[in-house]
């Protein structure tokens, strides 16, 4: 009795010793989920590879010599850009610094949701640059198009995707895998993938979920939707002083307005609709918004100050002009990625070269103008230049070590949002007192 018993007890430890050690091995092969009413982000742990091969989105692939990735997010962790929450970092700081083009996330996930609910992912709010879902190595969708040799980037919103049912419908078990594409325009130290993890849940508390995502994002861009529109009322405004046919010159000042608000809109069109892709939106802010915006505002401050005794001016901004957007588009990432990195290098230097150069003609006008007016206007005016400049010149200024983002109520606004926030309401008094000064003399 005494020995079974003791075979007894070693049969017994033996056995906890193996479920003990199945247990502890299941978590790196299989996410186990259970569900009421909720929703649960995926942060892992993932398997992850670089490179592409189309046999990666099938369950019955082994991923097991796969490097894992955590997207589990540090306590109140958002991205630098709008504020939303979740963020980890890109996969350029976990060791793969500098890699463009295709990975792939995969993670195999066993929901227990005790109803019959149907489930359905919320796509990740944040990936650089786009992305394709597949579960059960079934295509669900993304935001991008993976038609050509390189996919056609368009802005990630908050997607949801319904999941596929099982035959037991309280207990579903799903290979989720993601194809992830960077583009080289979003190259940086702390890019590369998705940042915000998906969520998986009942489909009814997806939807919640899904209204709160879009929220995030609509808070994030609405200024730069407003302020676009300010900017073409203010254009309007100098249209009716150009309409005065006085002896001053507006015309630049409108094209100024007209420039800079489809500047901002920009920002609007990428991240909320698919108007724009994103080598479309780098080629018209990166490439030609941006060198007009600079020579446009440049030629308006000359002709408010009535800095007309140099007609040298108008030569040298248009070959300044021209300069920047030559030397702006050879040194975008995209195009002849085959040149050797010096010649990037050269045209990078030349168009920061161009910037600093505009820089020093701002103030110098700025300084000439305050000079030659000296009154209150004049001083006013100038205030006006510097709010537009903080916007124009962000590059230089981040480089200065000035906060760009800050982020009231848990939303990131722009340092350029609120220097054009007080510009607006100055450019409007401008404009009004000059129009009086024009009745006046009438």
């Amino acid at each position: 009795m005494q020995r079974s018993g003791l075979l007894i007890s070693l049969y017994m430890l033996m056995a906890l010793m193996v479920g003990s050690s199945l247990a502890s091995a299941e978590p790196a092969q299989i996410a186990r989920i259970t569900l009421g009413h909720s929703t649960v982000p995926l942060n892992g742990p993932w398997r992850f590879h670089v490179g592409d091969d189309s046999r990666w989105s099938s369950s019955d692939f082994d991923d097991s010599s796969w490097e894992t990735v955590d997207l589990t997010p540090a306590p109140g962790a958002h991205d630098g850009d709008v504020g939303l929450p979740g963020y980890v970092s890109g996969w350029s700081r976990r060791d793969h610094a500098g890699y463009t083009g295709y990975a792939w996330y995969r993670i195999k996930v066993s929901v227990d949701s005790g109803t019959d609910t149907p489930l359905a992912l919320a796509g990740p709010t944040l990936v650089d640059s786009t992305y394709q879902l597949y579960v059960d190595g079934k295509l669900l969708g993304g935001p991008g198009v993976f038609s050509g040799t390189a996919p056609t980037v368009f802005g990630v919103r908050p997607s949801v995707f319904p999941l596929p049912s099982s035959s037991s419908a309280s207990s579903q078990t799903h290979l989720i895998a993601f194809r992830v594409w960077m583009d080289p325009i979003d190259a940086g130290e702390d890019n590369g993938g998705i940042h915000v993890a998906p969520t998986i849940g009942d489909a009814d508390g997806i939807d919640l979920l899904h209204q709160v995502q879009w929220l995030q994002t609509f808070k994030g861009y609405v200024v730069d939707a407003i302020e676009p529109i300010a900017f073409v009322l203010l254009a309007l405004m100098v249209f009716a002083l150009i309409a005065c046919r006085t002896s001053d010159s507006h015309h630049w000042l409108a094209a100024a307005l007209l420039l800079l608000a489809l500047l901002r809109v920009n920002q609007v069109l990428f991240y909320w609709t698919d108007f724009l892709s994103l080598r479309c939106y780098d080629i018209a802010t990166g490439v030609i918004l941006k060198p007009l915006n600079l020579a446009a505002w440049t030629l308006a401050w000359r002709d408010w100050f009535r800095v007309s005794k140099y007609p040298w001016l108008r030569y040298v901004i248009s070959v300044l002009t021209v300069v920047y957007m030559v030397f702006a588009f050879i040194g975008r990432p995209w195009f002849m990625p085959e040149a050797t990195p010096g010649l990037k290098m050269v045209a990078d230097i030349v168009v920061e070269g161009v910037r600093l150069t505009y820089a020093a003609l701002y103030l110098w006008i700025i300084g000439l103008g305050v000079i030659r007016l000296a009154k209150p206007s004049a001083y006013l005016a100038a205030l006006s230049v510097i709010m537009v400049g903080i916007g124009l010149f962000a590059t230089e200024l981040n480089a200065l070590g000035i906060p760009g983002i800050w982020f009231p109520y848990e939303t990131g606004v722009a340092r350029g949002q609120y220097a054009y926030a007080v510009f607006i309401p100055l450019l409007f008094l401008l404009i009004l007192m000059r129009s009086v000064g024009y009745a006046r003399r009438k």
